[in-house]
């Protein structure tokens, strides 16, 4: 991950920056922006002090953190490990005023982020400053009665899970089930279930790449198994409606939540924000609702990233395909918010717009697709949001 880039990332073809989308078969590695952000401009002189925006729907988030492991495989990037291991933060539609603060990550995953990277103590970035990024979720609050549908959501490739929090927090507060999947072996540290972080193992290396989209649509249909089979897996279990699943991703998330469409009908609409299409759909592959959400440099009608254009055409039911003016890759998570809170250089869209965007979008897609509430936003452009160009 990074935290706004505090880990080193790649978009290799899954569109990080205008390089991606010019050639997605065979992209340059692309770097977050903590990445390159320290030698351009002076370490902030403050402590970095992140915070999220408060969610905008009428319930709290509650959240809780689990861990599954799947018995009928071996971890696709370390066999010898053992069994398929997942942390997941499950985030949930709460009572206000219940529970207690949740940390935005575990210090041990905090700390592999500081080492992955190197950080220097004048940045002010700290495994406690990182840890303790207010996030408006609360651990063991008390559920709001009632089913909710389930939306699974998939980081870029080398970034965490918490990357998209602001999102998770915003869909539960709006009445949603979100599990954020940790990748294990895929990014700076997930905590696993023995209080171990795992490291990266397959950082960097672009010839794994390819693989990612398939094994996390893997990981994605075990958790819904685990999660509504029994309801043992998560001790809340019985909110989720397990008729009304969806799946959004970030980058090579994206790519992912095209392929768990593909492996598994039980997800039945998905959200590729800025990610370019590994593997392209085919065509009678997912006739079901799609959202495509993008940066301009990147996935504009007819634009570099060929594989969008080819998964529109493929695309069977419902479908959006939007672009967002002045974001750049990672105005769709939590990254470029978190950047501009440590002093450095933002992007043309202001990373809180870039948030409420991804937000007020995604919430609606979902709204519409999962819940059959069809508001206005999504039926063309509209003055409260002039940055966002309905691209088809």
């Amino acid at each position: 991950m990074t935290l706004a880039a505090l880990a080193t990332g790649t978009g290799a073809g899954f569109a990080a920056t205008a390089g991606p989308s010019a050639a997605p078969v065979a992209a340059p590695v692309a770097t977050h922006a903590f990445d390159t952000a320290p030698a351009a401009a002076a370490a902030p002189a403050r402590t970095f002090q992140g915070a999220l925006p408060a969610p905008t729907g009428p319930y709290a988030a509650g959240e809780d953190v689990i861990h599954l492991t799947d018995t009928s495989r071996p971890d696709p990037w370390v066999p010898s490990s053992g069994p398929r291991q997942l942390a997941v933060t499950m985030v949930y539609p709460a009572v206000p005023g219940t529970g207690t603060p949740a940390p935005y990550m575990s210090l041990g995953e905090a700390t592999g982020i500081v080492q992955r990277q190197n950080l220097p103590a004048s940045s002010g970035i700290t495994p406690q400053t990182i840890a303790g990024v207010t996030t408006h979720a609360f651990d063991g609050a008390r559920p709001q009665p009632g089913k909710y549908p389930l939306v699974v959501l998939s980081p870029a490739y080398e970034d965490p899970r918490v990357t998209l929090t602001a999102l998770a927090t915003d869909l539960a507060s709006h009445g949603y089930v979100v599990a954020l999947v940790g990748d294990t072996y895929e990014d700076s540290g997930e905590t696993l279930a023995d209080g171990q972080t795992t490291p990266c193992a397959i950082c960097g290396d672009p010839s794994r790449i390819d693989s990612i989209p398939t094994n996390r649509a893997r990981d994605v249909s075990f958790l819904i198994d685990q999660l509504t089979h029994g309801n043992t897996a998560w001790r809340l279990a019985h909110l989720i409606d397990k008729h009304e699943i969806g799946m959004a991703g970030h980058s090579i998330g994206g790519a992912a939540a095209s392929a768990a469409m593909v492996a598994d009908p039980r997800v039945r609409a998905g959200v590729n924000m800025d990610g370019a299409f590994k593997p392209v759909p085919t065509p009678g592959q997912i006739n079901r609702p799609f959202l495509m959400l993008g940066s301009p440099d990147n996935h504009p009608a007819g634009g570099g990233d060929t594989t969008w254009g080819q998964a529109w055409d493929a695309l069977g039911g419902y479908k959006k395909w939007l672009t967002v003016a002045g974001a750049d890759h990672f105005s769709f998570s939590d990254l470029d918010l978190l950047h501009e809170q440590a002093g450095f250089p933002a992007p043309p869209l202001s990373p809180a717009r870039g948030v409420e965007i991804t937000r007020e979008y995604v919430t609606a897609f979902f709204d519409r697709t999962l819940k059959g509430i069809d508001g206005p936003l999504l039926d063309g452009p509209s003055p409260d949001n002039p940055e966002v160009v309905f691209q088809r």
